[in-house]
């Protein structure tokens, strides 16, 4: 079945997009406005893009909060260019999905949830104590999409990663005892990350010699 994208409501292109999409990681995003308030969301339109230098990005569409039209996470990047990605495992699941509620303005998403913030190392976003893995990011630009809809870059400059996750000296994450969630289709589908299956990757000298 062949869909032209120019040729159907953008709500049935979103249905399309993101049935297929998946799974895709989720970026529970900390970010604070000038006056230091702190939000919280999540998006599932996120990853990581590019390891030297080491960027991630945020696709962001509009909001309904605030006279702007943008969400709060948006406006807050642009004005102080600095974002906070807290990772989100499976017993942070249903926090988080209560962070995605449209809550006023004044209403502190992590206190609804009953996360924790605590200080970045370099920047005025926090973190969340609770995520397995936090990466501070710095705003590189932000790519308008359409109608207040965005992608924002940002350069990772600092990783927090829960003690018992990596072996500092090696580098090595263990990223089997994470117990991350993707989020797939509709409105409510989440995946666990524990099944997996290793699959080496090919040599030019393993196809040649026909190990495959």
């Amino acid at each position: 079945m062949h869909f032209d994208l120019t040729k159907i409501a953008a709500s049935d292109a979103y249905k399309l997009l993101v049935s297929t999409v998946v799974p895709r990681p989720i970026a529970l995003a900390t970010t604070a406005d000038r006056d230091g308030r702190v939000n919280a969301a999540p998006f599932s339109f996120f990853n990581a893009v590019s390891s030297v230098p080491p960027v991630v990005v945020l696709g962001i569409s509009p909001g309904v909060n605030g006279g702007d039209g943008y969400k709060d996470t948006e406006r807050n990047i642009r004005d102080t260019g600095e974002f906070v990605v807290n990772l989100v495992d499976e017993a942070l699941a249903e926090r988080m999905n209560i962070c995605a509620v449209d809550f006023p303005n004044e209403v502190a998403e992590l206190d609804m949830a009953k996360l924790t913030p605590v200080p970045s190392a370099e920047l005025r976003p926090p973190r969340i104590k609770e995520a397995p893995v936090s990466f501070e990011c710095r705003r590189i630009t932000g790519l308008s999409l359409g109608p207040r809809s965005v992608l924002e870059v940002g350069r990772v400059i600092h990783i927090h990663i829960r003690d018992d996750l990596v072996d500092p000296n090696r580098f090595y994450v263990a990223t089997e005892k994470m117990r991350l969630i993707g989020r797939m289709h509709g409105r409510g589908w989440y995946a666990r990350t524990t099944d997996l299956f290793l699959m080496d990757r090919l040599s030019r000298e393993d196809w040649d010699t026909g190990k495959r």
